[in-house]
């Protein structure tokens, strides 16, 4: 039994695991770090900017849909945007859903 123990890698009954303890949380630390960096900040920096773009809409900016519709902006309510996205054809769409402005040629 005393043999199995020491082939899983846990410390004998006497203690001097303390120092093992923090090197087993090292490689969890740094690979939180990792995540943290490349996925979970970038992630929260284009949700922002994504609410700042959602906010600076106006009246006649020209956007861009999720669905990929192009279409001008003809009313604004808090969270319904009207496109207008053909001569006398409108639309209303939820203010989530503008990807992006469209530039301007």
């Amino acid at each position: 039994m005393l043999g199995l123990a020491f082939a899983m890698g846990t410390p004998p009954a006497g203690g001097g695991g303390g120092q093992s303890t923090i090197m087993n949380l090292v490689p969890l630390v740094f690979m939180f770090a990792i995540f943290y960096f490349l996925l979970i900040r970038p992630q929260q920096k284009k949700a922002k900017e994504h609410r700042a773009l959602l906010d600076s809409l106006k009246k006649g900016d020209q956007v861009i849909t999720a669905a990929g519709i192009h279409g001008k902006v003809t009313a604004l309510d808090e969270n319904v945007v009207t496109l207008e996205i053909a001569p006398g054809v409108n639309i209303k769409i939820s203010k989530g859903y503008i990807a992006s402005l469209k530039k301007q040629e």
